[in-house]
């Protein structure tokens, strides 16, 4: 008599000597010559073909992400090429930055000092840039947004 928890009996799964059996086959690897690349779709350029549906396809954006990465580039570099430079002047040059300027100012004190002016500087360069190169990009491609948009009746 079994009861309802003994161990039921299952089949083997080897039937025989594990040596009659034959080795697995390797899947085989995909064959490269079945594989067929999509043509690219070929770039139009400006002037070429229909008119752009949208601002920045003929690559506005892309020009307006430079503008703006080399408007963060010169201020940045001002900033911290000037602060880098005080750094590796403390460190490599000390008695130059703890020799006299006039009466008992350093010239690392002078030379800390003039950071406050030299940020200063660094955002006014930041501000100048942007109004010559990011700024007018930026207008066009809001209008041609605003144009499109009133095309289409948005």
């Amino acid at each position: 008599m079994t009861d309802a928890f003994s161990a039921r009996e299952r089949p083997s799964r080897h039937t025989g000597s594990p040596y009659d059996r034959t080795p697995p086959v390797p899947p085989s690897p995909p064959s490269y010559a079945t594989h067929r690349r999509r043509p690219h779709p070929r770039k139009q350029r400006p002037g070429q073909g229909e008119p752009p549906t949208a601002p920045g396809q003929h690559g506005d954006l892309r020009i307006l992400r430079g503008a703006y990465r080399r408007q963060c580039r010169v201020a940045v570099c001002t900033a911290l090429g000037y602060f880098t430079l005080f750094l590796v002047l403390s460190a490599c040059a000390p008695s130059l930055m703890t020799g006299t300027v006039s009466g008992g100012l350093s010239a690392g004190l002078l030379l800390g000092l003039l950071q406050v002016p030299v940020t200063c500087v660094s955002v006014g360069l930041y501000e100048y840039a942007a109004r010559q190169s990011v700024d007018p990009i930026a207008d066009r491609l809001r209008r041609q947004a605003e144009r499109l948009a009133a095309q289409q009746g948005v």
